[in-house]
């Protein structure tokens, strides 16, 4: 599957991410052989598995120019660089605690020259910011995440929605989300047709949360 998928889904991308797309692969083929941070079966299906899941944010939230978001758990980099691809006027932090993942991070934004990127080898706990969104892969259950961002969301929204963690998730979120009365989920089939989407969500959880 190649970056055709993404343009399939996102038609009106410039020229320059079109290009940024198309060289992921490169990119991460040859720092996987170095630095192992995606299976062999989702390196050969990256597109798919990482990218555009990546995007499926992007689906629910246009992040508006100079506004930040804070990826928690980047591992090699989604869906903080997929997304900072396709909103170049944001300002993305990437943090894992991990070096070697971010050591792939690094080395792909350096690949792609993205200068809305940075990337941070810390736990979130200690990254002394706060963000108008967090956006992360199924890290850890909800509970467990709002512990750990806690106060690093700006109270101030630029966005018409409010400020808050946007969560790419899987399967049922019944009791892992009972507690959270102002919670959404999107889910992902109403963007994508591929079966891989059937049980992904978007978890979108404003500021003013339980937790």
């Amino acid at each position: 599957m190649t970056a055709e998928i993404v343009f399939k889904y996102f038609p009106n991308l410039s020229e320059q991410q079109k290009v940024h797309y198309q060289q992921l692969e490169e990119l991460y083929k040859d720092w996987n052989q170095k630095i192992n941070v995606v299976s062999r079966k989702d390196i050969d299906e990256l597109y798919l598995r990482h990218v555009l899941h990546s995007l499926g944010i992007a689906k629910v939230q246009k992040f508006n120019s100079g506004s930040a978001v804070l990826d928690v758990g980047t591992g090699g980099g989604f869906p903080g660089i997929p997304l900072a691809i396709m909103f170049p006027e944001v300002n993305f932090t990437l943090v894992d605690s991990i070096g070697k993942k971010i050591k792939v991070v690094e080395e792909v934004v350096q690949g792609l020259d993205l200068k809305n990127v940075t990337a941070i080898n810390s736990r979130v706990e200690e990254v002394k910011a706060d963000f108008d969104f967090i956006v992360s892969r199924a890290v850890a259950v909800m509970p467990t995440f709002t512990h750990w961002v806690k106060g690093k969301i700006k109270k101030e929204s630029n966005h018409e929605r409010r400020n808050g963690i946007l969560y790419l998730k899987g399967g049922d979120l019944t009791e892992e989300l009972k507690d959270y009365k102002t919670v959404q989920i999107f889910d992902l089939p109403n963007f994508f047709e591929e079966d891989f989407f059937e049980t992904k969500k978007v978890v979108y959880l404003p500021l003013k949360f339980k937790g």
